[in-house]
């Protein structure tokens, strides 16, 4: 059955033209004649039998059939260049991985360590993208993801990579003798930092901790932790983060945890993937690397625990 479709040259100066509100811009984008472009656009609305712009002075403006037309052909176009480069990297033997990750794991856990992967699967393409909001396995071109929940991700094969130990820390400079922290009941004078994705987190570790004087939910909220742990070393406030994220700050010491009271999250790291896709052989050897990863992972911080306490290396709290 024949398509009733316009030209791909079309629709790529349409979008072009659109997002520049300039036939001349688009023009030279794409290295036309801004006559070229006009002609193509007016092509397209013949097509259509629809006004895609309208001409206001020396600028164009979308219609509204323009609006809800531009938004599809995005999309359609936006799919055809992810198939076009899948297509491509199979030119290489391997196929392409597409991985959806939370941005502060990806940058601070998987980012050091994919190096690895690539090294023992040159032949794979890795496409990673960072996500905060949540991932649509039917729909989305996604192989393999990862995110943080407290049950397995619907639609999908999952793995349960870790736990995690969140711990409130800051900049030393809020504990220092002159500092407006000494216990648990001054964090009511600074700003709490919040993960807006949980925002129970401070209310939890206040509970645990037996204070009830400090009002949980007062402070600011940021979306990523990046965000959060840039803000708390420059001294804004103090944040619950995961542990294994301020590793280097905490060695470092730019940042601190004053309190010792870490407390366990009740979700964990999931590594999930569709299951009409289990069966790809870039998505097995994936997985099975991360698996091994996290392993060895594990084992480092054992080791690394092990080691301090046989030296007695004990974070005392300024509380005590």
């Amino acid at each position: 059955m024949r398509r009733v479709l316009p030209s791909l040259p079309s629709l790529t100066i349409f979008e072009a033209a659109a997002r520049h509100s300039s036939f001349t811009r688009a023009a030279e984008e794409l290295n036309l004649s801004q006559s070229a472009v006009s002609k193509q656009v007016q092509s397209l609305e013949s097509f259509l039998r629809l006004r895609l712009f309208e001409r206001i002075r020396q600028r164009i403006v979308l219609t509204e059939a323009g609006q809800l037309y531009l938004a599809r052909v995005r999309e359609a176009l936006e799919i055809l260049e992810s198939a076009t480069m899948e297509a491509l990297a199979f030119q290489g033997g391997g196929g392409m991985l597409n991985i959806a990750t939370l941005p502060t794991f990806g940058s601070r856990w998987l980012a050091s360590r994919i190096g690895r992967f690539r090294a023992l699967h040159p032949r794979i393409a890795l496409n990673l993208t960072a996500r905060t909001w949540p991932f649509d396995l039917v729909e989305e071109n996604i192989d393999v993801a990862i995110y943080f929940g407290e049950k397995p991700w619907p639609g999908g094969l999952s793995d349960r990579l870790m736990g995690e130990e969140i711990i409130p820390v800051c900049s030393p400079s809020l504990v220092t003798p002159e500092g407006p922290v000494r216990q648990i009941a001054d964090l009511g004078r600074i700003a709490l930092l919040h993960h807006r994705a949980r925002p129970r987190a401070w209310k939890d570790w206040l509970q645990e901790a037996g204070e009830a004087t400090v009002n949980p939910f007062h402070g600011v909220r940021f979306e990523q932790f990046e965000m959060i742990i840039q803000a708390t070393i420059s001294g804004m406030g103090m944040a619950i983060v995961p542990r294994f994220m301020i590793e280097a700050e905490l060695a470092a010491g730019t940042l601190v945890t004053p309190f010792g009271r870490p407390m366990k999250s009740p979700e964990s790291y999931y590594l999930v993937c569709p299951e009409r896709k289990s069966h790809l052989p870039a998505v097995q050897v994936f997985r099975q690397w991360l698996l091994d990863e996290v392993a060895a992972s594990k084992r480092s911080t054992a080791v690394d625990q092990h080691i301090h306490f046989q030296r007695g290396e004990i974070v005392h709290s300024i509380e005590e």
